[in-house]
This record gives structure tokens, sequence and C-alpha cells, in this order.
């Protein structure tokens, strides 16, 4: 038998280079190595994903905007509706001082007595998702649709609407931004009548970083600025943008579009506070009416951008949603 030679630094280091050489030439070690910069191949591009009562859209695997919808809820709403650079939300779930505000709703109090806006026990009104459904044949790599029917329910008394709405979402990565369009169509199930209110149909409460205390802007698309600027005016859009708190670098807003062809004027109620709605009803003389069984058609779309509306080209792309 012969005597193993004493392991010295300089045998050490070549039989380290041998099992080195020998351990690059194993079949493990062919796999490439992840690339964490990237999202994984399935998750490029837009990606749409539901789930009890939950719709998450995700852009390259980053979360972009949630449709609630559970039964429990007062009504469905959208949050987070983040922004296209800082992946931050643009709007609020709740903010003071009213702090049922929830994102991107749609409501209305007062509605033939019921309440189907405030923070109130759902006994006084509640409009429930019934059928969240993701249209899987119009999803690509850069847009995703669904749907939802809603009841509008209060308990021993008639239901006034039944809804059904289309939402599709779209990114637009090359101009730094994306969309979201709405069509929703309602039903009058009974006589309707809505009296002067603020709190009427299609509202939005933004991320207290954008709005107007705390360093953003208010503006619509005539140039008006702030509450006195937009209250009570008529416009083809308004939104807030602003620097976001955790990174000020970057300015980014929601701008709130109105179908001209929707059943009234476009005058805007506005709080600088971080709410507003393309709604005519604080602005009444007279009650609005809606006959049973007639429809009611409502569209929208919002936009969600990098710095200021102007500098998005939100006009054209309003005479590019109308048209």
């Amino acid at each position: 038998m012969k005597t193993p030679k004493p392991l010295t630094r300089r045998r050490w280091i070549s039989t380290a280079g041998t099992l080195a050489a020998g351990a690059a030439a194993l079949p493990w070690k062919k796999a490439h190595a992840i690339d964490y910069t990237k999202p994984i191949k399935e998750a490029e591009g837009l990606t749409a994903y539901a789930n009890h009562g939950n719709l998450f859209i995700r852009w390259n695997n980053q979360p972009l905007v949630n449709y609630r919808a559970q039964k429990d809820l007062k009504y469905p709403y959208f949050h987070p509706v983040n922004g296209p650079l800082s992946g931050l939300p643009l709007t609020a779930e709740t903010a003071l001082p009213y702090p049922h505000h929830r994102g991107i709703w749609l409501g209305v109090h007062p509605l033939n007595g019921g309440d189907y806006w405030s923070d109130q026990p759902l006994e006084t009104g509640q409009i429930q998702s019934t059928g969240l459904k993701l249209i899987e044949e119009k999803s690509t790599p850069t847009s995703a649709s669904f749907t939802d029917q809603c009841d509008w329910v209060w308990p021993k008394h008639p239901s006034p609407f039944k809804d059904q709405r289309t939402f599709t979402v779209k990114m637009v990565p090359e101009q730094k931004l994306w969309t979201l369009e709405m069509d929703i169509k309602l039903k009058a199930l009974e006589d309707i009548v809505i009296k002067k209110a603020k709190h009427s149909f299609l509202a939005i409460r933004v991320a207290s970083d954008i709005s107007c205390p705390y360093g953003g802007t208010l503006m619509n698309s005539e140039g008006g600025t702030g509450a006195k600027g937009t209250y009570g005016q008529e416009a083809k859009w308004c939104g807030y943008h602003g620097k976001r708190k955790l990174n000020p670098d970057i300015i980014e807003g929601i701008t709130m579009m109105t179908h001209p062809k929707n059943p009234w004027r476009p005058v805007w109620f506005t709080r600088e506070y971080g709410h507003l709605s393309p709604s005519p009803f604080n602005f009444l003389d007279e009650p609005w009416q809606l006959k049973k069984g007639a429809d009611l058609h409502l569209r929208y779309q919002f936009v969600l951008h990098a710095q200021s509306p102007k500098e998005a080209g939100v006009d054209a792309i309003y005479e590019n949603w109308v048209k």
C-alpha cells in the first residue's frame, strides 16, 4: 500500500480546481440563472386574476388595480389604483374628513329614501355584486376587460336599480400611463326620484399626497384650478396631480373623463381635500326623475398618468375616446 502524499497547499489548490471543473460539467449547472430584474415569463405584460369577489390586475407582476366586490361591502369599488411610475396608490380607501370614501365608486344618497353611499349599516341600502366575471377572450398583453352585475338592495323596500358594468383596463407604457374605461347600464325597477344631493353616482377619493392641502393640484379641462376654479363648472375632464410623498421626484395624477353622451351636463362637484364627481345633482333646481323600466347609460374614463394632464396629453386621449 502506497503512503498518501501529504496535502500541501499546492496540491490542495490543484485538487480544488479539478473538482470545480468537474462540477461545471454536471447537468444542474446547465440551468440558466434567474434574472430578478424581469418578471417570470407568464407574468409579463398585463395579467388579471379573479377570486372571491376580488379582481386583481397586474402589470409585469406588479399590482396595478384591484376591484373589490365582496357581498358584505356597502358597494363595489376600485382600490388601490396605482400610479404608472411609482406603483403607489393614486386613490385612498379611507381618509379624513370622510373616512367612508372608497377609491373609485358608484353610489347615491338619498335615493327613494335609501342610502347607497355612506358608512351607514347595510340595512339602509347596499349595492351588491352578483356576477363578477373576467372576459378571458378580450384579454391581451396590454388590456383586460371584466363585467359585474349589481343589485341595489334595501331590505323590506323595493329595489330601485339593477345595473350591468363593463370595465376595460389598457396599459400604454410608451406614454407612461394607463386607462380605466367604464360602461355602466342601470335599469330603474321603480320610479326614481333624486332630490338635490352631493352624493350621487360615480365619484373618486384620491390619495392625500396629490390633494391640494398636501401640495397637489386640482385642475379641469378648461384650465380651472382648485375648488374655486372647478366647483360647479362644466368640463370634459377633471383630476388631481402632484409629487408623490414617498418619491418626490415623481409627479403622477388621476384624471376623470365624462362622456358627452351621458344624460346630463358635465358639471363637476369638487373638493380640495381629494373628492370629485361629474354629477350635477348638487346643483338641481328640481328633483331628477326616471320612470320605472327606463334605462340610464353612463360612460366614464380614468387616465392614470405621469406629469400634469397637459403634459400627459389628456386632451388628445379624451378626443380619441369620444370618437
